[in-house]
């Protein structure tokens, strides 16, 4: 039995919308699974972005987190690993540079679980998974749902989503540096506590960024782009990222800010400025010898999907189960 999923990239924290907005863009991760008769018990390959990941994984294939997300899913189904499941994976999605690669992958193996097995998708189970392994839920959500998403968790662990509007003239534009950013210490860098007027502006952000990529204000957009909760601690980590920001807007952005903890920064701007915008960014950080790719895209609508099915053997034993969880 073989089956293929992809997952798209995502932009999470989003400037006001740390840890709880994020938007799937138009870079993909494709993995088939397949479940054979004999061979190792559990092999990968890793091909485009993936490949160096082999000099650091590929002795261990039960680390990747493809493999995390699929076992996830068999362990609350109730169900066993197969004997002998191998792995292909291919990615454009950069690692590392704050564009969801670890949580595409998570949702890759428990949507690629679910289909081998015939069970029915269920993208609420899909997304607490992920977020159970990240923490937050503002890069799986969009993964597995597509588009821009709100994603909150609850005091008893549940995951609720909202799809969020972006208006249709908006496009992201990234510039994505040849360095990442260490994910312990980004979130190292995080103080346990603030100033009550930084928590007041933060909230004040959020909701300005919910309506201003909504309405494609100018005004909602500057403030809901300006972040208080992290941005402030781990800029620090980003090499000239104050000269990348003003290279933004100077360009004609509304504003700029880390893709996820980073590297990449991503600014919002029309489809018509978009372009130059990411060409603009690229260039602030190559007169710092630094070298920099660039990515535009609208919100990706696809999210996590099932590109192809073959169950030319019998079923797999085990049984399913139901997880309620609210969407």
């Amino acid at each position: 039995m073989t089956v293929t999923v992809s997952v798209p990239a995502t932009a999470s924290n989003l400037g006001g919308g740390f840890d709880c907005i994020g938007v799937a863009v138009d870079r993909r991760l494709r993995v088939t699974a397949e479940v054979a008769a004999d061979g190792p018990p559990l092999a990968i390959t890793r091909a485009g972005t993936l490949a160096a990941l082999d000099t650091t994984l590929g002795s261990a294939p039960q680390r990747d987190l493809i493999v995390t997300g699929f076992r996830a899913a068999c362990e609350r189904a109730g169900r066993a690993m197969p004997a002998h499941l191998a792995f292909s994976a291919v990615s454009d999605i950069p690692v590392g540079r704050g564009l969801g690669s670890s949580a595409a992958a998570l949702v890759a193996g428990a949507l690629a679980a679910a289909a081998l097995f015939g069970d029915p998708i269920d993208t609420a189970r899909i997304i607490a998974l992920g977020t159970h392994h990240e923490g937050h839920p503002d890069n799986v959500a969009p993964a597995t749902l597509g588009g821009a998403v709100l994603a909150v968790i609850q005091s008893d662990a549940i995951v609720t989503t909202a799809a969020l509007d972006v208006h249709p003239s908006l496009r992201f534009a990234f510039a994505i540096p040849d360095f990442t950013v260490d994910t312990h210490r980004a979130r190292a860098a995080l103080p346990d506590l603030l100033p009550h007027a930084d928590a007041r502006a933060a909230a004040a952000a959020a909701a300005a960024l919910v309506l201003g990529l909504g309405r494609a204000d100018a005004t909602l957009l500057a403030v809901g782009l300006e972040d208080r909760l992290h941005v402030p601690y781990r800029r620090t980590l980003i090499p000239w990222y104050d000269e990348i920001v003003a290279a933004a807007r100077n360009a004609g952005a509304f504003g700029a800010t880390l893709s996820g903890s980073g590297s990449s920064i991503v600014a919002v701007a029309t489809e018509e400025r978009a372009g130059q915008v990411a060409a603009a960014m690229a260039a602030a950080w190559s007169a710092r010898d630094v070298h920099a790719t660039t990515l535009v895209s609208a919100p990706c609508a696809v999210g996590a999907s099932i590109d192809s099915v073959d169950r030319n053997a019998p079923p797999l034993p085990g049984r399913s189960s139901t997880v309620e969880i609210s969407s």
